[in-house]
């Protein structure tokens, strides 16, 4: 595709629910957070990147065609190596529209979480330690006219839900579950009118059809690289895709992760919030009782992220410094890497060029190790693994 055919490429694949760009006359529209529109001038996701592969929409056929092919990758990885892996891109199996849509429900869900978090005083505390009293909870969804304590009280009630009396992150990401039907069940609260708005309910049945197309093309694989013992990395794309492709990755995670990491997904540590991401999920590895698997980067897009975020208007979500993201990636390698110590159940693969970072992930590995270096390619440690690619 030609870089002049590009944007309007792009733009057509993300129309849909708000219209084909942001000038778009679509009641609601306006409300829609400008990092999750489609606009014209990124349309061409190619811009500055020169180290990833940048998959269009054309149709559904075409979709099938690049699973077809992640599935020869998978078939060629897993005769060829005992340990394999194979890697995607979600961008390739489906419209983008879906990813963005369902990122901006992600992302506001989260926010109101911390919102409310922030009215128990508990602002400026790590993801995880931020805990609402599910009274008090209750209480706000009533003053805001969301829902009666009575309709919610269902929410907070359950095995694991609400019976300690408080509702962490995980319990309130837990309340959107995207094995559903979507299109009619993911709500977002609006703090401004104290209602939630069904962002995805005005899916067109074709879109609808779309979307679930994209889903059956990850099971496809996700069963495939079972079948042959390859993992399989799904590969992390720009910030605005990002939160719907690491929740489906997790979902995927949930259910093909039981015995071994098959499922892997990546962290980009340019990323402001990523550490609060690696703790969220490898906490819900933990306890859920599956393997975490990931591949930890510092990020492709880097220049594309923070002109976008200037020319549009949106906190730029990169770290400000190359330092900080140094930091940052280091500060996630460690944590997963003392998950590994004490639970056997994590799997990173340290996906950096950085020599700095090989060199911290070797000098922390050798400290921390119980059982000596073993492996090809890899350092072992019990039922976790730690990769340097």
């Amino acid at each position: 595709m030609s870089t002049a055919e590009a944007p309007g490429e792009s733009c057509r694949s993300s129309a849909g629910l708000h219209g084909p760009s942001p000038s778009s006359s679509t009641p609601g529209a306006e409300q829609r957070e400008k990092q999750y529109r489609a606009h014209r001038g990124f349309g061409d996701r190619r811009g500055g990147v020169i180290s990833a592969r940048t998959y269009f929409y054309a149709d559904e056929a075409k979709c099938d065609q690049h699973m077809e092919t992640f599935l020869r990758c998978i078939d060629a990885s897993g005769g060829s190596s005992e340990n394999g892996f194979s890697a995607i891109k979600l961008t390739a199996l489906g419209r983008p529209q879906f990813l963005l849509q369902f990122s901006e429900v992600l992302v506001k869900w989260r926010r109101f979480f911390h919102q409310m978090a922030a009215e128990q005083g508990q602002a400026g505390r790590a993801a995880l330690e931020m805990k609402l009293e599910a009274e008090k909870l209750q209480e706000a969804l009533a003053n805001l006219g969301i829902a009666t304590k009575a309709e919610s009280q269902h929410w907070f009630t359950g095995e694991n839900l609400g019976m300690s009396g408080t509702v962490d992150l995980l319990d309130w990401n837990s309340l959107i579950d995207s094995r559903t039907k979507l299109s009619k069940l993911l709500l977002v609260p609006n703090m401004q009118t104290g209602q939630l708005e069904p962002l995805l309910s005005r899916f067109t049945e074709e879109e609808d059809l779309q979307m679930k197309r994209m889903l059956q093309r990850m099971d496809v694989l996700a069963k495939r690289a079972t079948e042959k013992g390859v993992r399989l990395m799904v590969d992390a794309e720009q910030s605005y895709f990002q939160p719907a492709i690491s929740r489906l990755t997790l979902e995927m995670q949930r259910r093909f992760n039981r015995d071994r990491a098959i499922i892997f997904n990546t962290y980009q540590c340019y990323l402001k919030e990523a550490y609060d991401n690696v703790t969220v999920d490898v906490e819900l590895s933990r306890r859920e009782g599956w393997h975490f698997g990931t591949k930890l980067v510092r990020g492709a897009y880097m220049e594309q992220e923070r002109e976008r975020a200037a020319q549009i208007g949106y906190e730029d979500p990169i770290n400000p410094t190359y330092e900080k993201t140094n930091e940052m990636y280091h500060r996630c390698l460690d944590y997963i890497l003392e998950e590994i110590k004490h639970n056997r159940k994590a799997n990173v693969m340290v996906a950096s060029h950085n020599e700095d970072t090989v060199k911290f992930t070797l000098h922390r590995w050798v400290l921390g190790r119980q059982h000596g270096v073993a492996g090809t390619g890899g350092l072992r440690d019990g039922g976790g693994r730690a990769e340097l690619r």
